[in-house]
């Protein structure tokens, strides 16, 4: 499987879990929170990695909506990627099936995407995922989410 194709794959699967397309990558957003899914190939070998940002409504005062400055340049209130464990499908240096590569992404999308990004698009969720070591809040960030709440 060819990169291009990957990304291909991976809008489908995207799709498949309430995730949709713009500007280069693919939203899921509540009134608490905006949550973006984005690829970004390495330069150091023919791997991907998925960027998961998280973009909190109210945050030292913004107000988010989906632009291209979202993807492309901010990181988020909130960044972190896949878990070690689904690297390898992100991975074209890996020699793997076409099919199985796909089942991995779907796995890496049911066992960790969509758990991680229903519990990111709420402020409480995020304070949990935080107590849990799933993510680190900067010590603004942490503040920033105690005056919201």
């Amino acid at each position: 499987m060819e990169s291009k194709e990957f990304k291909n794959v991976f809008e489908k699967v995207a799709k498949a879990n309430n995730f949709e397309k713009a500007f280069g990558g693919w939203f899921k957003e509540s009134t608490e929170c905006i949550v973006i899914l984005c690829l970004q190939k390495s330069n150091f070998g023919d791997y991907y990695e998925l960027n998961i940002k998280i973009f909190i409504q109210g945050m030292f005062g913004n107000k988010y909506t989906r632009s291209k400055d979202l993807v492309k340049k901010n990181v988020g209130d909130v960044f972190t990627r896949q878990p070690s464990d689904y690297s390898n499908v992100l991975d074209f240096d890996i020699s793997m099936d076409d099919g199985k590569r796909i089942e991995k992404l779907e796995s890496l999308f049911r066992e960790f995407v969509v758990p991680f990004t229903d519990m990111a698009l709420s402020r409480l969720g995020l304070r949990e995922l935080a107590k849990e070591g799933k993510i680190f809040l900067l010590p603004a960030v942490k503040e920033g989410l105690t005056i919201l709440s």
